[in-house]
């Protein structure tokens, strides 16, 4: 078999990625324009890709393929409905980052709350040296401990973030889905745990029903002393809300790690928030460890090599 990874340079150069079996032939680019992918890919029989978009019309004319490997948990980048159709299998990814995105999660969360960025910035500027006592303190300080977490997304990572929070003293709500009729035993609901949350955190996936479930009625409803966390996928958030809510002090904070457009063009609206003290964007790292990127590598050649070998059969 044939087996072609249209977005390997989305991965360090370090993190191996193991022919699992001598049958199998694997090709590697490091990356693939949308014009470029029928042709790398028209006689594979596998594909592997992280978040290269493969739409119908491309999945078409590939008359071999077999599998698609998401090297990634979202599958948004995949026309699944066609590969149901034309009985194409497609597997991603779980569970490798599950240690990342909750300390990733965390470093944003900590910044926000101890006004790091503005402290470790004002020391390379000097201000430290030219202080008149021991230390300086131009940026207000809060703790998280006794301080309510809405947690939206249940999953591992959601589970994994709770277990963190506790240990730094903070109390979790679940949040159960946004215009639920009913609200499940140990969950809150959407709108409660919205108003009452001091800190709000996305882990969920992005679908259709969910999608800016997080806009301007939300923002509105939040606690001008709440922080809100998007670890997630950047169209959860309605970003021109987020600005509007940032700038004109709706809310205390945020941090990203998403966007709805990524890589992010200079001309994205969350630029405008850059030099914005309370808010930080980082670059759709929070599931990049080396320890759960190479945890995802083992976990995906796991899979192809489980395929080729019941096919086999």
């Amino acid at each position: 078999m044939k087996a072609v990874f249209l977005d390997r340079g989305s991965f360090p150069s370090y993190i191996q990625f193991n022919v699992p079996l001598d049958s199998l032939n694997m090709v590697e680019y490091a990356h693939t324009e949308s014009n470029k992918i029928v042709e790398r890919v028209a006689d594979a029989d596998i594909i592997l890709v992280n978040k290269t978009i493969l739409t119908a019309d491309i999945l078409a004319q590939c008359d071999h393929l077999k599998m698609i490997q998401i090297m990634a948990t979202g599958m948004n980048n995949v026309d699944l409905d066609y590969c149901i159709e034309n009985n194409i299998l497609v597997k991603n990814v779980s569970n490798y980052s599950a240690n990342s995105v909750p300390e990733h999660t965390f470093a944003l969360l900590l910044n926000l709350k101890r006004n790091l960025d503005s402290y470790i910035s004002d020391v390379k500027k000097g201000k430290w040296s030219e202080s008149t006592h021991f230390c300086f303190l131009d940026h207000a300080i809060k703790d998280l401990a006794n301080s309510t977490m809405l947690i939206i997304g249940g999953g591992n990572i959601g589970q994994n973030v709770a277990r963190i929070a506790n240990a730094f003293g903070i109390t979790c709500l679940f949040a159960e889905r946004k215009n639920a009729l009913t609200v499940r035993e140990g969950r809150i609901s959407f709108d409660e745990g919205i108003k009452t949350a001091d800190i709000i955190t996305l882990h969920c996936p992005l679908t259709e029903e969910n999608r800016s479930l997080i806009s301007k009625k939300e923002f509105l409803e939040m606690k001008p002393s709440a922080l809100l966390l998007n670890v997630s996928r950047g169209g959860l958030v309605d970003e021109h809300a987020l600005i509007e809510a940032i700038t004109t002090k709706e809310i205390l904070g945020a941090a990203m790690d998403v966007a709805t457009v990524e890589p992010m063009p200079k001309e994205h609206p969350l630029n405008q928030l850059s030099a914005y003290p309370n808010f930080i964007l980082t670059p759709h790292v929070a599931w990049a460890s080396d320890e759960a990127m190479q945890t995802l590598s083992d976990l995906a050649m796991a899979q192809i090599k489980s395929y080729i070998l019941a096919s086999a059969k």
